[in-house]
């Protein structure tokens, strides 16, 4: 690919100029077209600029899906300040690592979390808080219902006061869409992006403004059926989990497609935001597709819509595979990634050879060997399982603050993904095992470890072991 060096608010504001009027985000039926998404973008970045937060400053972002959460991930970016995306579901703990290890200056959050960040603000760097509530952006007649069953339902809390914490629709409102111009390196850091460690302590992945420009390239490059303008991206998968940020948020946002925020992706919501708005691109994990399939509402659901999908994060099994492409027409391919390649390295050709069962080829520029567990360098034969590393423009800066980390998974130029592979004749690739004993639930990764820190807390436990 020859890459067009431009960074991601600028793939907005082109996508804005180039399709203003044409619906970028659609929540629950709210609709904000292209035009009105670089509006709030441009108000945020100026109110975060008003925050005092300067170019290279973190800011975190602690929200599901919802257009607060894309609006406020450009905004930081504009500025040339430093993305950093958190689990809702995380406890304060683990939060309080990630806002402390990325020294955090501002955050978003969500009504429903806003006190419990307030608690925690004076452990950590962070001064402004900015909390929105799901009821912020919701169509007639929704609007008006929402504020009479919210609390009840427990969709929305009343958060109490406190020194520098303001609402997303204040901020929108107070500032002019003027932010500071600031001229973005290419390869300057855009996003620390955390990621699970072996160890239990969770490490901040380094990704740079070319890092998620190129992926979202490449992955033009690898579906050019789809034409600009013309897609309706499914935005289920977490936008704070780095598949769902470049394979749906921002891929949707450079080829101009309209995105359906889905907040909780549950087999419900995901059948009814399909019936409704008909997205034709769909990124999930297996859970999900599994989960659609075998929900009642599924007989209800015209799922022709859908010409092309794309799952990853654990492996897809094969009856899922056939039965989705029975019930929808539409290709499913598998791919593969991790949080230190934006995330994508591999995925099946779309509409050409796919293997089930493989993770496919490598994309587009992306270079893999299968090397000896042993030494690490000796590539091996057709056929024997090795680990798996991998070079390419998606390739990570290395992680934040940790010299030794970097220095264990980026070796001459290569990452080495802690992945047990194999290679077929025809070069597509095939995961084994991970080195590590590794827990997936829901897409997310689990570690043992993680959950025998925890338990160790306990004064009445003398020694535990966690096992899937």
């Amino acid at each position: 690919i020859s890459y067009q060096e431009i960074c991601m608010p600028d793939i907005l504001d082109r996508t804005a100029k180039e399709f203003a009027d044409k619906t970028a985000i659609i929540f629950q039926g709210y609709k904000l077209t292209y035009r009105q998404l670089k509006e709030m973008v441009d108000r945020f970045a100026t109110c975060l600029a008003d925050f005092g937060i300067k170019q290279g400053d973190a800011v975190a972002i602690l929200l599901p899906n919802l257009i607060p959460c894309v609006a406020a991930y450009f905004s930081i970016l504009k500025i040339g300040a430093i993305t950093v995306m958190n689990n809702p579901l995380y406890t304060d703990r683990e939060l309080e690592h990630q806002f402390n290890d990325s020294g955090a200056k501002a955050l978003i959050t969500l009504d429903l979390l806003a006190n419990r960040m307030i608690d925690l603000r004076p452990k950590t760097k962070i001064r402004q808080i900015v909390y929105t509530s799901i009821g912020d952006y919701l169509p007639f007649p929704k609007n008006l219902l929402f504020p009479l069953v919210a609390k009840k339902k427990k969709l929305a809390a009343d958060v109490k006061q406190a020194p520098d914490v303001f609402t997303w629709k204040e901020c929108i409102a107070k500032y002019r869409p003027n932010p500071p111009a600031v001229k973005l390196g290419f390869e300057d850091v855009a996003m620390y992006q955390y990621t699970g460690g072996t160890t239990g302590v969770s490490k901040g992945v380094m990704l740079t403004h070319a890092n998620l420009s190129k992926q979202v390239q490449q992955l033009e490059a690898w579906f050019p059926q789809f034409g600009r303008g013309t897609q309706t991206v499914l935005g289920a998968l977490p936008y704070f989990h780095v598949f769902g940020l470049s394979c749906a948020m921002n891929f949707g946002v450079h080829s101009g497609a309209s995105q359906v925020l889905v907040p909780r992706p549950q087999p419900e919501p995901l059948l009814e935001s399909i019936r409704e708005f008909k997205p034709t691109f769909v990124a999930l994990v297996p859970t999900m597709y599994i989960g659609m399939l075998n929900h009642p509402d599924l007989k209800k659901t015209d799922m022709s819509c859908i010409r092309g999908a794309f799952s990853g994060s654990a492996p897809l099994p094969v009856e899922v595979i056939h039965e989705f492409e029975r019930i929808t027409g539409a290709v499913i391919v598998e791919g593969f990634g991790l949080t230190e390649t934006t995330p994508v390295t591999h995925i099946n050709p779309f509409g050409g050879v796919r293997k089930v069962g493989s993770i496919g080829v490598p994309i587009s520029d992306t270079e893999c060997r299968i090397v000896s567990l042993d030494d690490g360098v000796t590539d091996l034969p057709v056929g024997e399982p090795g680990e798996l590393i991998i070079k390419g423009p998606q390739v990570m800066k290395g992680y934040k603050g940790m010299p030794d980390e970097t220095a264990n998974t980026l070796r001459n130029g290569w990452c080495y993904t802690g992945d047990i592979a194999t290679i077929d004749q025809d070069g597509y690739f095939y995961i084994v095992d991970r080195k590590k004993d590794m827990i997936i639930s829901g897409g997310f990764n689990i570690y043992p470890r993680d959950i025998d820190e925890v338990l160790y807390e306990h004064p009445k436990v003398q020694e535990a072991c966690t096992i899937g």
